[in-house]
This record gives structure tokens, sequence and C-alpha cells, in this order.
């Protein structure tokens, strides 16, 4: 059971064969630093694809050594985009990486019906943290795909997340499902949802998993305020998973864990056939490398 992201070097050490990661437009010394960072410390064997002199210039520049890295030339970011995603598809390659391009162009290559990656309804980033004040690692979804999911998307982001926590050894997590206030309010939709979401867990509608909500941010991960409030049931104060209404509130409640509460993260896309790691350029190099890890892990997790 994964308990720290710091357990994810111990279990890469001990796959029986590396993965292989590809950074899709390797052309931004961020992405290219940690695609080769993660090569040199042997978490994954790595391949850069983009225009090559422009990725050797790069490389120069930071005095990055390439030895043992393969590069693909590609020239327009389309055919780089194919490249990348088809030798996923096809089996040659494990985990995908965005690099310097567009969100929006490398997910319409994952999404394409003859040779992408999709093999579920939805899409979903799921970030899992390592905050020092809290009693073990917490998730939280979606951050960075789903604008302003409805219901049907929620369930759809949940089971994703739940599929993915499933990895890290945690049979039935924990949901909370996030609102400005524990009750249910008609004016406030995300409460609507959160109570939807949570009579449908307890009648089998959504599987493997314990939904509470609506719950404010408090009493999702905090003891002394579930007590406070008078909140029973296993989630608050305890929860695996944040579900978030949308994507701003996704949005600063990352940032503020990262910048305000020193924690730790690692972030993928999931509900595709294979991890994507898609970081901000806000993220630092532990980020980068905690993600890829993360990536690579899943497999034996």
């Amino acid at each position: 059971m994964l308990k720290k992201l710091s357990d994810l070097e111990s279990i890469l050490s001990k796959q029986k064969s590396k993965k292989k990661l590809v950074l899709c437009a390797a052309g931004d010394e961020h992405s290219i630093e940690a695609a080769v960072e993660a090569h040199k410390r042997n978490y994954v064997d790595t391949i850069l694809v983009g225009d090559k002199s422009k990725i050797i210039e790069i490389a120069d520049e930071l005095n990055i050594k390439l030895e043992g890295i393969e590069i693909i030339h590609k020239q327009t970011l389309e055919d780089t985009v194919k490249t990348s995603v088809k030798l996923i598809h096809d089996g040659h390659a494990d985990i995908l990486m965005k690099g310097y391009l567009s969100t929006a162009l490398m997910l319409k290559g994952v999404l394409n019906k003859d040779w992408g990656l999709r093999n579920k309804p939805l899409l979903s980033h799921f970030a899992i943290f390592d905050i020092p004040e809290y009693h073990k690692l917490l998730a939280i979804t979606d951050v960075a795909m789903n604008i302003a999911p409805n219901l049907q998307e929620k369930i759809g982001i949940i089971n994703n997340a739940v599929d993915f926590f499933q990895k890290l050894d945690v049979p039935k997590p924990k949901i909370a499902a996030l609102a400005a206030v524990e009750m249910v309010n008609e004016k406030m939709p995300a409460t609507l949802d959160a109570a939807l979401l949570s009579i449908m867990e307890r009648r089998g509608q959504i599987r493997n998993c314990i939904i509470d909500g609506p719950l404010a941010f408090d009493n999702a991960i905090s003891f002394e305020s579930k007590e406070h409030k008078g909140i029973t049931g296993p989630v608050a104060g305890n929860a695996d998973v944040l579900l978030v209404p949308n994507i701003e509130a996704g949005n600063v409640l990352y940032k503020s864990f990262v910048f305000f509460a020193n924690a730790k993260v690692a972030s993928v896309v999931v509900g595709a056939s294979a991890p994507i790691v898609l970081t901000s350029r806000a993220d630092n190099e532990d980020t980068k490398l905690n993600s890829i890890m993360l990536a690579a892990a899943s497999f034996d997790l």
C-alpha cells in the first residue's frame, strides 16, 4: 500500500521491467529535464518525440546528456501527437507525457477513434498529495480536465478515481463530495449533486467506494471539525478523495496545498488505456518526477 509519495521510488526499484515514457512535443526545457531525469534515475525508459534539432539544442543549453534516450524527429505538432499516441496504442510504450503543446491538441490525439487511448466515457485529472498535517495521502479530482461537471460527469470522475485508488491498494476509498456547506441547499447545485452521489453510492449505483456529501472542506479532513458539527459516518475527517464541484475550486485547492501546506504532489490523467502525465508549467521538478513515478508505479501497485 502506498503510504507516502516517497514510497514510489522503492516500488519502482522492485519492478521486473521498466515502463517506457513518451514525451510528446519535447520542445521545452522543463519537460525535457523531467523526462531525462526520470530516465537517468532508472524510473522509466524515455522516448522524446519532436523537432530533433530543437531537442538537442535545449539539451546542450542545459548540459543534459541524452545517451540511451531515443529521439523521434517530427516537424509538425500533428505528426508529433499521432506518433506519440500511436506508440502507446500499438504497445511500444506505456506512459504519455505532455510536452510543449496545448492540452487540447494532445487530447485530440488521445481521443482519436482509430489510434487513440480512450477506454472510458470520460477522462479526468487525479492528483494525490503528501501533506505534512494530514494523516495519510489525500487526492483531489478534478482540477484540470472537466470545467463544470454535471452529475453524470461527476460519477465518471469518481469511477476513474476509484479505479486508480484501487491500484494504490485502497479497495474502498472514502470520497468527500465537497461544497461550501454541509447542508443541502437548493440554491447551491453542488450540495444537490453531493447528496445525490451519496444516496447513489448507498443504493449500489456507484460501487467500490464510500461517498458522503455535501461536506465542507473542513468537515472532510478534520476530525475536530467533524465532531464540532456533529457529523457522523466514516468519510468526514478521514477522506481519501476530495471531489471538487468545479475546476476553479479544485485549482485553488491544489495550489493552496502546494504553496501554503508544503505538500508534495503527483498527478495523472486517468480514464485512458494508459496513464497520462499532464503537468503545469508552474509545477516544480519534484512534482513532474513524482507524476512520472506515480504513472510508472501504477502498473505494479
